[in-house]
């Protein structure tokens, strides 16, 4: 049952149609359209509360469960998840009890490998400064040893971000403005604006209360 809908049902109801309604009424009505919509809305809001509170785990549960064995492959979980367009399932063990549930949440959970998180952009352009005052002379190899390294030090904290690399590579082939900042290119532009993209993600994602971001911190 959606509830919303029957929101919007009420909200449709206009003083012609209440004038209409009380006319069809047969005898004498002595209250206003005013009133009686008034009489309507409480009225309303009364059943909808009733119904919310009537309406019990039972009635609108799924009988047909989903269910994933304790050692299906994370693949088939989420292959079983989309195919059945749900967030969870029960986890059975081989005697058909239930051992824990799979979520959506618990994928999100693991994808940063448990580590704590990290402004990859800006260790990134460390990188990146470093090798260009230090291999300047050679512009290629510095392109080269700022990218590497940069991912290598991505794939040791596990945090790994793409788009780091580039960060890296710009403070080597960038312009002579990006040179001339030194490690100043790492507090501007890098590092402010990772805090701006995430200044804007939060607000942004957040402004629905549905919606919670981010799903982890840590």
């Amino acid at each position: 049952m959606k509830f919303s809908a029957l929101n919007e049902c009420r909200q449709t109801i206009s003083d012609e149609d209440i004038v209409v309604a009380m006319k069809k009424i047969p005898g004498y009505l002595d209250i206003t359209p005013s009133d009686f919509m008034e009489i309507y809305r409480v009225a309303f809001d009364h059943a909808l509360h009733r119904l919310k509170h009537a309406i019990t785990a039972e009635q609108i549960m799924t009988r047909q469960v989903a269910t994933v064995p304790e050692k299906a492959l994370l693949a088939e979980v989420v292959r079983l998840l989309a195919d059945h367009d749900i967030s969870g399932m029960p986890v059975i063990r081989s005697d058909r009890t239930i051992a824990g549930v799979i979520s959506e949440k618990d994928f999100l959970s693991k994808m940063g490998g448990g580590e704590s998180p990290s402004f990859m952009h800006v260790i990134s352009a460390v990188i990146g400064v470093a090798a260009w005052q230090v291999l300047g002379s050679a512009p290629w190899l510095a392109a080269a040893f700022a990218v590497a390294t940069a991912i290598a030090a991505m794939h040791v904290t596990k945090t790994l971000h793409p788009p780091g690399g580039a960060t890296a590579l710009i403070a080597v082939i960038g312009s002579e403005k990006i040179h001339s900042l030194g490690f100043l290119y790492v507090l501007f532009p890098v590092l402010t604006g990772v805090v701006i993209m995430l200044i804007v993600a939060l607000v942004v994602n957040n402004i629905a209360g549905s919606r919670k971001f981010p799903e982890f911190w840590w």
